[in-house]
């Protein structure tokens, strides 16, 4: 027995406690493929994350917060699998926590936790499958665009948005969103079926909920904050481990929205300009991006 051992077991029993640690990892954002200069919220993105935290062999849980408006349904279900494989490979208990919202493809990632938590006014929810885009038929034409597109394949060039509407194209558009659909319901069928309160047709239809609501239907378990709710389900010396993503060059440079330093000029037409400007509209694009899901949701 090291002195350090030997002191403390001289101690109350209170004091000898061991203070239970629960590895927190955070997933916040859009739900999307990302790179260095456009980072999202996927499967690459919290992996390393994800492993570990469940690794850390004397948690007893793991705790996941969600604030996401949702995106890639693939990446959504991605993360989730990834989170129940580990949850049975390490046999940890996974609790979420749903911050300003959960909803569509941050629901999904949210229900792969055995119980899920949620502020009162959290956002959950929003169940389903969207597409969306703009067409420009008129625009072009008025500004004298002549579209020329070369294709191997009849359905190479379907969904163009310079061409009309067709409605075998919108046939095909509705049926791949349907399969979408049914992947997502059965999730939400095999975690929280037998707690769900409303049915289906008023659960299913993409709308969304506070957490108080999403209490009453049976999407979450229980209202509440992560420090407290932990804390009363393991002890009062129950510590949080937050799990930061390794980063890099990039995330260093706390892309997107890199800048270059005042005092630095950056010559006009220079390789460095391009770059510059090049980041600038990406970072556009991406909080264009970004404002467009949490805009469906209110916020």
């Amino acid at each position: 027995m090291t002195l350090m051992k030997k002191l403390k077991s001289l101690l109350p029993e209170k004091y000898r406690k061991e203070a239970t640690v629960i590895p927190v990892v955070r997933m916040t954002g859009p739900i999307m493929v990302g790179s260095p200069m456009r980072p999202g919220l996927s499967m690459a993105s919290v992996a390393a994350q994800l492993h570990k935290a469940f690794s850390i062999k004397d948690a007893p849980a793991v705790a996941i917060a969600v604030n996401s408006p949702g995106g890639s349904p693939v990446q959504s279900r991605l993360i989730y699998e990834r989170i129940r494989q580990l949850a049975k490979e390490k046999d940890k208990t996974v609790i979420t926590f749903c911050e300003d919202a959960a909803a569509s493809g941050g629901y999904m990632i949210a229900i792969a936790g055995d119980e899920i938590v949620a502020d009162p006014s959290s956002i959950v929810g929003s169940i389903g499958v969207v597409s969306g885009g703009f067409g420009f038929v008129d625009a072009i034409e008025k500004l004298g665009i002549e579209r020329r597109v070369y294709t191997a394949g009849a359905q190479k060039a379907m969904l163009d948005p310079f061409k009309p509407e067709n409605e075998e194209h919108l046939a095909h558009l509705n049926a791949l969103l349907a399969d979408l659909f049914e992947t997502f319901k059965d999730l939400v069928r095999e975690r929280r079926g037998d707690k769900l309160t409303e049915e289906e047709d008023k659960l299913f239809t993409g709308a969304f909920w506070t957490g108080k609501r999403g209490k009453e239907f049976g999407l979450i378990d229980e209202l509440g904050d992560m420090s407290g709710y932990l804390k009363a389900k393991y002890g009062e010396t129950t510590k949080l481990k937050l799990i930061a993503s390794g980063g890099g060059f990039f995330s260093r440079l706390r892309m997107p929205g890199m800048r270059f330093g005042a005092a630095q000029e950056v010559p006009s037409g220079s390789v460095g300009e391009q770059i510059a400007a090049g980041l600038s509209a990406d970072a556009i694009l991406s909080s264009l991006e970004a404002r467009a899901l949490w805009s469906r949701l209110g916020l």
